[in-house]
């Protein structure tokens, strides 16, 4: 099989899940969505202040979990806030059940 068939031969929830799956294959995202779910939203220095890593890295964190679709930000000049994106997040919630029954 070369690789442009495998990508029409998985269902489109078997790419989300697999996507999700990356976004959540390091402790610190999982626990920044950890973070979010009880504090709703919060900006890149409020996670600088709870985890002990850089800024940067926060950020490359962040830009990871924002680009698999599991968080949003929202311009706050000059700040990003960001939030869990309910949408998705229950999809992705929904997918790992189905895949985990």
């Amino acid at each position: 099989m070369n690789r442009n068939t495998a990508h029409t031969v998985y269902s489109n929830n078997t790419k989300a899940l697999a996507i999700y799956a990356k976004a959540l294959a390091h402790p610190t995202r999982i626990a920044i969505l950890k973070y979010l779910e009880h504090e709703a939203c919060c900006f890149t220095g409020d996670l600088v202040a709870v985890l002990p890593i850089s800024q940067s890295t926060v950020s490359q964190h962040l830009k990871e979990l924002k680009n698999a679709g599991l968080i949003q930000g929202v311009l706050k000049p000059p700040k990003i806030k960001y939030c869990i994106n309910q949408k998705n997040w229950k999809t992705a919630k929904m997918l790992f059940q189905q895949f985990f029954d």
